[in-house]
């Protein structure tokens, strides 16, 4: 039979009953499709389908199984291609390519479990979509009978939201770029303090665009900070300028220091600026309307100490769990990434110290320590 990838032969509608009745009585089987979650099928040695768990069923929009069962895969979830061929889904030229029936051939040869991405185009009636799902192949016996059991997850979601973060931070760096070198340009021209803030001000956007980068990729440490020297006098009046005019300030008083330690460290002063205006903005966030918010530094002899000081104090329960990524107090996804971020950096890639403490006597004092080298 004409085939471009898989075996095209189909079960007799003798062996296929036959087949269905083997995993309808099997207790394994039943216990498997009803116990574990997600989408499961089982395929017989023709990947013919002869078993659907709840939740698969669900995810088709359809009560019973049987209008469905002794279909293949693709012309289960309604593929594009699935009609291309007489003999239906797996033996069409856009088979060979296809991650579930690459992954269904790989286990009856023996080779499972095996996991592949399908990528799939579907339509049914007037409605078309494009899905991403990783296939997990495996063989089962039933009753010296070889059959395949089929995990899918839906991974549509998670594979548009990479595509989406890489075009993102692919066209944002270009962008970026060109921000730096016409703030250059006017720095070089215009000498004034504006065009130096701008210039400053990019620099910035351009070391937060990477570092969420990294952040996206789970590869945080790869980025190489650079080691440039300042002052406790030129982050405190970056920080200022910061928060001169942000929202969270509004109504509220941000006390800064009278003087200054006049200790020189070598740090990346976008990074330490990133840390230290996180710690600002959340004492900002957690203070009342009029409330006063202190920042100040402290000199040691091998570090600069950065100090933030706010009245209210933090849960117990929540202390505790201060730094861990995607735990916050705030409703919905995306949260607990500021304090988390905070340790992150000012530890790990500039060497420095992050600590708390908090108390209803006390407040609530952030501070971060930053090496002098």
């Amino acid at each position: 039979m004409d085939t471009h990838f898989a075996p095209a032969e189909r079960a007799t509608d003798d062996q296929l009953q036959q087949e269905i009745a083997k995993v309808t009585t099997s207790v394994v089987v039943n216990e498997l499709l009803h116990s574990i979650g997600g989408l499961i099928a089982v395929l017989d040695e023709h990947r013919q389908v002869v078993g659907l768990n709840d939740s698969f069923l669900k995810k088709l929009g359809i009560d019973d199984a049987g209008p469905i069962l002794g279909l293949r895969l693709g012309e289960v979830l309604g593929c594009v291609h699935s009609k291309d061929e007489p003999h239906g889904c797996g033996t069409t030229r856009y088979c060979s390519t296809c991650g579930a029936v690459i992954a269904m051939v790989a286990a009856l040869n023996g080779e499972g479990p095996v996991e592949e991405l399908c990528s799939l185009s579907t339509s049914k009636g007037d409605m078309a979509a494009e899905y991403a799902i990783m296939v997990r192949a495996n063989t089962l016996k039933l009753e010296g009978q070889t059959f395949i059991l089929l995990f899918l997850h839906d991974v549509t979601l998670e594979h548009l939201r990479a595509a989406l973060e890489r075009t993102f931070f692919h066209d944002m760096g270009n962008m970026f770029t060109g921000l730096l070198g016409a703030s250059q340009f006017l720095v070089r021209e215009n000498k004034s303090e504006m065009a130096a803030m701008i210039y400053r001000a990019a620099q910035r956007l351009h070391k937060e665009l990477e570092i969420q980068r990294c952040l996206f990729k789970n590869d945080f440490l790869e980025y190489r900070p650079s080691r440039d020297d300042t002052t406790a006098g030129e982050l405190l009046a970056e920080l200022n300028g910061i928060f001169a005019k942000h929202d969270a300030a509004t109504d509220k008083s941000m006390l800064l220091p009278d003087s200054l330690p006049q200790l020189t460290v070598k740090t990346d002063k976008s990074l330490a600026l990133r840390v230290m205006s996180n710690m600002v903005l959340n004492a900002l966030e957690a203070t009342e309307e009029h409330g006063e918010v202190k920042v100040w530094f402290e000199q040691e002899p091998d570090a600069l100490r950065f100090c933030v000081w706010n009245e209210k104090a933090i849960p117990d329960d929540v202390q505790c769990r201060i730094f861990q990524r995607s735990f916050s107090t705030k409703d919905g996804p995306g949260r607990g990434v500021g304090t988390f971020s905070m340790q992150l950096i000012g530890e790990k890639l500039l060497g420095g110290k992050v600590s708390f403490s908090s108390s209803p006597a006390q407040g609530t004092l952030f501070k971060f320590q930053i090496p002098v080298h």
